[in-house]
């Protein structure tokens, strides 16, 4: 039985393109789904927070639109 981690999906970017989590393979990946067209979006503030006390961990924040 093969095991199926999170890189092995994929997401459509807000420009249509596919977001390919394989790419992030081997770094802390946090995938957040956004509502970012509503325009309500105060979760922003703390996601930049969180990002900048770890990126030179090599922490990558992926905002993945919600469509909705």
């Amino acid at each position: 039985m093969s095991r199926v981690t999170a890189y092995a999906f994929s997401f459509k970017g807000l420009d249509g393109e596919e977001i390919l989590l394989s790419t992030y393979s081997g770094q802390p990946l946090l995938v957040v789904n956004t509502a970012s067209q509503c325009g309500y979006t105060p979760q922003y503030a703390g996601l930049q927070t969180l990002w900048t006390r770890y990126q030179a961990r090599g922490l990558v924040v992926l905002g993945v639109p919600s469509n909705d």
